[in-house]
């Protein structure tokens, strides 16, 4: 999922930069920006869901383990038979909820400003369409967005292969099969 969900953010970059690209001139179609901006942005709006909730999905996972382990309540949902010692599971999914808390922590601010500065330089250029707005109003908080974007691209990248790795280590703490999860 990790490798899909980075291949969706890297499509959503392309579109991002080829929007801009057409609206500077650097790059000639025969779509104008505006017309490869709507299906861009709405492409990103979804791309970043899918990521968002990812990462919300894991440390969900992680923390949902790190109860059972804690209540010791349905330890029979990680175990086919429960070992008398709980420690060395307890202390390695502690170590794993830090690390998905902190995918979280490090992503979702980023995805969630990307797409704030997107509406808004979405809504901008509508206005400016118009002629509502200047032209420099709508570029600013274009550029500000492309920059956002970029930074929250790299800690996606970043987060997306650590949490994949965690997730691979859940499943061989906890013997659960490839195909479950």
């Amino acid at each position: 999922m990790a490798y899909l969900l980075r291949g969706l953010i890297l499509l959503m970059v392309a579109g991002v930069l080829l929007t801009a690209g057409l609206a500077i001139g650097f790059i000639h179609l025969p779509l104008n920006h505006i017309q490869v901006a709507i299906p861009t942005f709405i492409y990103t709006i979804f791309a970043q869901a899918f990521v968002m909730f990812y990462f919300i999905g894991v440390s969900r996972l992680v923390n949902n383990i790190h109860l059972i382990l804690h209540s010791e309540k349905n330890l029979h949902e990680l175990f086919e038979a429960p070992p008398a010692d709980l420690a060395p599971y307890t202390k390695k999914v502690e170590r794993f909820v830090h690390e998905a808390d902190l995918a979280k922590r490090q992503t979702i601010p980023w995805t969630m400003l990307m797409l704030i500065l997107g509406m808004i330089a979405f809504l901008l250029g509508g206005a400016h369409d118009t002629n509502l707005v200047q032209k420099t109003t709508h570029s600013g908080v274009v550029y500000g967005f492309i920059a956002a974007m970029l930074i929250g691209f790299f800690r996606q990248w970043w987060f997306l292969g650590k949490a994949h790795i965690l997730l691979r280590k859940v499943k061989g703490l906890f013997e659960i099969p490839d195909g479950s999860m």
